[in-house]
């Protein structure tokens, strides 16, 4: 599945601004349910300030894997 980062107003994700900005990461793999309407996600090494845990809102079916993925590079 694909995780939503899409860009809020305002707010600069990836160093990309407005349209550029991806809108969904991934795809990752779901652990487990947590709940009736969360989801733990399996994430790589760069997201793991992020807690894993997400509602389906937030979350987008992956029909296939695709060659293309976006890296994630986050600067502290």
């Amino acid at each position: 599945m694909y995780l939503k980062v899409s860009p809020m107003k305002g707010v600069q994700r990836f160093r990309v601004k407005r349209k550029l900005a991806p809108r969904y990461m991934g795809p990752y793999r779901i652990l487990e349910r947590k709940g009736k309407v969360a989801y733990k996600v399996q994430l790589t090494v760069e997201l793991r300030a992020v807690f894993p845990v997400f509602h389906v809102s937030q979350l987008k079916k992956c029909l296939r894997v695709s060659k293309e993925r976006v890296e994630v590079r986050i600067s502290s």
